[in-house]
């Protein structure tokens, strides 16, 4: 692996989200001294927090899975998760409701889901469901430590026996496709599916080795923390400045010193902060404009579809919504050629309702409620663009709510009390590229080894975390990729279990 040389004594962080918190505490446990400096007022980045009426809205992912990834990043400072956070199971970790009425509840336990299965579709179907839970297991074992937890030099890394064994598990078939070779009811195909908008591309494209998203939703477990998705990074950020790091909250980095091809200083509004090396979690456009320099790729970087977000404080709920409920439509294939090729917005929306307070009443005043729904959306590179979305906005706005009121929550327009609308106007004025908060797509050509690498030709003191670099978008591949920025630091370490990291 290649590793930052010269001097790395004192690193600088650019950015207090997951990806550059995961890499701060990596760094602190390998005995680094690390300043992180961040734009907004406090930790978090994607992951943020929005007090509005007495409701603490998480504005960021709403979904938590493999909290071992963030006991590994407390357990590199000799913390644990256990006294940072309290982290609650959820079960089911999703409700799906579909357009015919049906609905199903998604366990992660194998037993309980197995049953909820056979209720649903029958006993052929049950046994579909067993045989693919075997097959995720697989995938994810071949996957994790060689494929996703790994960082690149070549692409010749991939010529090892896990590359065969997982062309023998059908890896490298279509997604929905295998999914279907297990289960072929079309409600199930969905729910082992979905995940691959995650990924920004339609399951009938997505390699089959994306499954391994299913298994973190579906098989390793759904979490969410007390106090919100944001208790998580402000935990990361607590135990990070306890081990030493120095936090300068309130600055924007705006040029990055150099001498030759060393980064000397990071500059930001307010001071200069000399460095030995440093960790870039902007997303790419703004890393590569700092550096000065941008990756040649053969062809132009994809991004995955955007999404607009509804925020709803209301003085009431609707019981039959789970903490996370996935509302179907009754179109699929033509909603993932919407949302990637056409770019319209969705005619028959699928949409993620998310109910933080079904698990956690003290985000919302005593009797109230707080609901948010992701409706995906065409990012500005495919659909409508930023200047569009100004005028769209509000009217999608009342679109939603009224398909909303027609299946799940009626009368939830009259209920609202507070209310926030996010459309790719907000993801741009971020810094998001194309709009999207979902980063660049998880196509063949932009993953693995042919994902934008986490070191940039020209800088060897320069080091790329967070979802547009290796390994991907999600919290899981997030936390990951600020592990593998440390690496190209500190070198591999053995980690918390006592193998090599």
């Amino acid at each position: 692996m290649i590793t930052v040389k010269g001097p790395v004594d004192h690193v600088v962080v650019v950015g207090a989200g997951l990806a550059g918190l995961a890499a701060t505490l990596h760094l602190l446990g390998a005995g680094r001294r690390v300043t992180v400096v961040e734009r907004e007022s406090g930790p978090g980045g994607r992951a943020g927090l929005l007090e509005s009426g007495g409701f603490r809205i998480d504005t960021g992912p709403t979904v938590l899975t493999m909290p071992d990834l963030v006991e590994e990043a407390f357990a590199a400072v000799g913390d644990r998760l256990a006294d940072r956070l309290e982290l609650i199971s959820l079960d089911p970790a999703y409700r799906a409701r579909f357009a015919d009425g049906s609905q199903l509840d998604v366990h992660t336990d194998g037993a309980a889901m197995e049953a909820a299965v056979e209720q649903f579709a029958g006993a052929r179907q049950a046994v579909g469901y067993r045989r693919l839970r075997v097959w995720l297991e697989r995938l994810y074992r071949v996957q994790m430590r060689r494929f996703i937890d790994a960082n690149f030099d070549s692409p010749l890394q991939l010529a090892h026996p896990d590359l065969a064994r997982l062309a023998a598990l059908g890896g490298f078939g279509r997604l929905d496709a295998r999914i279907g070779h297990f289960v072929s009811d079309e409600r199930l195909r969905r729910v082992f599916s979905f995940q691959a908008l995650y990924a920004g591309v339609p399951p009938a494209r997505a390699l089959a080795a994306y499954a391994v998203i299913a298994y973190m939703d579906t098989i390793a477990g759904v979490y969410f923390p007390k106090g919100g998705m944001h208790a998580l990074p402000r935990a990361m950020a607590d135990s990070a400045a306890e081990a030493g790091a120095a936090f300068r909250y309130g600055q924007t980095v705006t040029r990055l010193e150099r001498s030759g091809d060393r980064i000397t200083a990071v500059v930001t509004d307010q001071e200069r902060i000399p460095c030995d090396a440093v960790v870039l979690t902007p997303d790419l456009p703004v890393t590569y404009r700092l550096l000065g320099r941008s990756p040649h790729r053969p062809l132009r970087l994809r991004h995955s579809p955007s999404a607009v977000i509804l925020h709803a404080g209301t003085d009431r709920t609707w019981p039959d919504l789970a903490h996370h409920t996935i509302s179907f439509g009754a179109a699929w294939k033509s909603t993932f050629r919407e949302l990637t090729r056409t770019g319209e917005l969705m005619s028959d929306p699928s949409l993620l309702i998310t109910r933080p307070t079904a698990t956690d009443p003290s985000l919302a005043p005593p009797g109230k409620h707080l609901h948010y729904v992701l409706a995906p959306c065409p990012n500005t590179e495919v659909g409508p663009g930023v200047r569009e979305w100004r005028e769209l906005g509000p009217r999608y706005r009342d679109e939603l709510l009224a398909e909303l009121e027609r299946r799940e929550m009626p009368g939830l327009g009259a209920a609202i009390e507070e209310e926030g609308l996010v459309t790719p106007v907000d993801w741009t004025a971020q810094g998001h590229a194309a709009g999207t908060p979902f980063s660049v797509a998880h196509t063949f050509p932009q993953t693995g080894p042919f994902r934008p690498r986490n070191l940039v030709r020209g800088t060897v003191n320069a080091v790329l975390a967070g979802c547009g670099t290796t390994p991907g978008v999600g919290v899981p591949t997030v936390l990951i990729s600020g592990k593998l920025a440390a690496q190209r630091i500190t070198g591999p370490r053995t980690d918390w279990r006592g193998t090599a990291a």
